[in-house]
């Protein structure tokens, strides 16, 4: 049997179990999101059926990409102080399941879980990525899919393309023209959703796209001109590093069923 690996954005599922639950802050909504997270979890190994599986978690130091731009992220909501403190109780719960989680000193999760998809995809082996993060798009290949385990929908090529109207490939090129509000990443003023994936799809790479952005009539044209760095800078935020020394061996994940 072949390579089935399960890649878990951790704080994406944390965080949005934690918003689900009722109540005020404090230990009974701590342990309610404990218990939830650790069915979801469960509900997720089943239906994946991976050989491998591990949950990944951002590093508390800020990374390359807060070095580049300190705007990075600025409007996202604090994880709650008693989650944070608390993260262990998840680390222990989903230890339990055969699940381990894995935190790369000075490197956010999505860059650790890129690492893992391209390696094992590269040895022919499937990849599963639960997350909500559309980041993660850009590594949708014929070995790699993302999973939105709340909707239960599995996206794939096909999925990226009818949404976006764009390859996967060309989904970093997509985030460096449209943005991305949820990371901050800044994009080019005027340019959509719609608008990007056209210019992609009519012109080619960003830089094709810049090069000839005196083309481009009207207001446009301009932005493109003018924001050229903007654009550039946000290609370099939202293009994930699949080039992590891990420092780990794969079989450390194995999972066998508790």
């Amino acid at each position: 049997m072949g390579i089935r690996f399960l890649l878990i954005d951790g704080l994406n599922l944390i965080r949005r179990v934690w918003a689900a639950q009722p109540g005020e802050d404090g230990p009974e909504r701590l342990q309610s999101a404990v218990t939830s997270s650790t069915q979801s979890l469960a509900r997720a190994l089943r239906e994946c059926a991976p050989t491998h599986a591990v949950c990944v978690l951002d590093s508390e130091e800020k990374g390359w990409r807060h070095e580049l731009f300190p705007g990075y992220k600025k409007g996202r909501d604090p994880m709650p102080e008693i989650l944070r403190a608390n993260i262990g109780l998840f680390e222990t719960a989903f230890g339990e399941s055969g699940v381990s989680m894995l935190t790369v000193p000075g490197y956010e999760a999505d860059d650790v879980i890129a690492t893992f998809a391209v390696k094992v995809a590269e040895r022919g082996g499937a990849v599963i990525i639960l997350s909500t993060d559309r980041i993660f798009f850009q590594l949708v290949s014929p070995n790699i899919v993302v999973r939105d385990h709340f909707n239960k929908r599995t996206m794939n090529a096909d999925y990226v393309r009818e949404k976006y109207g764009i390859l996967p490939g060309r989904f970093v090129d997509f985030m460096a023209l449209a943005g991305d509000s949820t990371s901050t990443i800044p994009g080019v003023p005027l340019v959509g959703p719609k608008g990007a994936a056209r210019l992609i799809n009519e012109i080619g790479a960003l830089e094709d796209i810049l090069t000839v952005a005196y083309t481009v009539p009207g207001k446009l044209g301009m932005m493109l001109h003018t924001h050229a760095d903007d654009a550039r800078l946000s290609q370099k935020l939202a293009r994930l590093d699949s080039n992590i020394s891990l420092g780990v061996n794969l079989k450390s994940f194995r999972y066998e069923k508790t």
